[in-house]
């Protein structure tokens, strides 16, 4: 199977969510995507599973020469690689192993653990196969992670003059601000120059150039503040009683209400929060395995929208916990601390992993 179509594969199990666990994500996600770079996955002193480092394992060791490890890879579950990083690094220091992987099967973040920086920006790159088309993907799993040039050492190459262009635009960043000030503090005769033509440019008016020093001045000084007209006084205002002789009353607001169709039948609920809750119950009943799936895809950044616990929907907010999560389904806490726009993208989520027979029967809109 070619690289291309190995993705396209792997995108389609993880709309689905077909990759339930580490297990999972590890047999379907990673060893196939590693034998599309023509990785030799069946020769464990090559490509090694659980390789011990210090009394503990990492996932996969993938070493050239054999048994000597060029690249560590830990696998999550979907969603799961938060933090994870840490652990990566203690792997790779221990080992002295150039690159290292930390991936849950969608997300793949690559990493030079020699390098200067948090765990942040030791990461030369994060590879989102959902988020990024095809191409992009391919272009980049293989400059990181093909066989042949991990094998001649293009790869990590390629990864650190990555990291070298990463690292030097967050330097450009850093010291912008810091130049700027220079520039406004030292007056430079150019930028005084500059500035002096572009104001007769606009106005017919070449200003001197200590006018123009004296205007940079101004800029220089964050507690400057440009001058304001007074505001003016605030009408008076009439109590609502004042003059017609009966209290104004505002109009009664119209309850919302939502309609939305499944498998041919039409439901009423009167929020958007109401509309996902059922929908939910709904594909429940009618797909045995569709929580299982929901819950194996990424979520929020911090959040899970479905778990098994409600602890796991609200990280670090009990209260939140307590308040906010509906049981869907036995065993199956749903989360409904969520603004429109966001249950909607839960929605769209359940949309893509039900089973594609009811999925095309789901009629349901709350964002708007």
């Amino acid at each position: 199977m070619s690289l291309e179509d190995q993705i396209e594969r792997l995108r389609d199990g993880l709309r689905q969510g077909r990759f339930t666990s580490e297990a999972a994500v590890s047999q379907g996600a990673v060893l196939p995507t590693l034998n599309a770079l023509d990785w030799p996955v069946f020769d464990t002193a090559v490509v090694i599973p659980e390789f011990s480092v210090e009394g503990r394992r990492v996932d996969f060791a993938l070493c050239h020469p054999a048994n000597k490890p060029a690249v560590f890879v830990e696998v999550k579950r979907v969603g799961l690689t938060e933090g994870a990083d840490r652990q990566l690094f203690e792997y790779a220091f221990h080992v002295g192993v150039p690159m290292a992987i930390l991936t849950d099967g969608q997300e793949w973040s690559f990493y030079l653990p020699g390098e200067q920086g948090n765990y942040a920006e030791r990461r030369v790159y994060k590879l989102d196969l959902l988020e990024r088309d095809i191409s992009e993907s391919c272009e980049r799993l293989q400059r990181y992670l093909g066989y042949a040039d991990t094998c001649s050492g293009q790869s990590i190459q390629a990864a650190r003059s990555d990291y070298r262009n990463v690292a030097r635009g967050r330097e450009i960043q850093a010291t912008l601000p810091q130049a700027w000030e220079a520039m406004l503090q030292e007056q430079d005769s150019l930028l005084l120059e500059l500035l002096a033509d572009k104001v007769e440019d606009i106005c017919g008016y070449k200003p001197e150039l200590d006018a123009c020093g004296v205007f940079l001045e101004t800029l220089g000084l964050p507690q400057s503040q440009p001058h304001l007209p007074s505001p003016a006084p605030s009408p008076t205002l009439r109590p609502p009683n004042q003059g017609s002789g009966r209290p104004r009353t505002r109009p009664a607001k119209t309850p919302e209400s939502f309609l939305f169709t499944v498998q041919g039948h039409e439901y009423k609920e009167g929020s958007a929060r109401k509309v996902m809750t059922k929908l939910f119950e709904l594909l429940a009943g009618a797909d045995p395995q569709f929580l299982e799936r929901f819950a194996a895809r990424k979520h929020g950044r911090k959040r899970r929208y479905l778990a098994r616990e409600r602890a796991e929907l609200y990280p670090g907010r009990p209260d939140l916990a307590e308040l906010a999560a509906i049981e869907v389904s036995p065993g199956w806490w749903l989360g409904t601390n969520y603004s429109r726009r966001e249950i909607q993208k839960i929605i769209d989520l359940a949309k893509e992993v039900v089973n594609p027979d009811v999925s095309a029967t789901i009629s349901v809109a709350v964002n708007r």
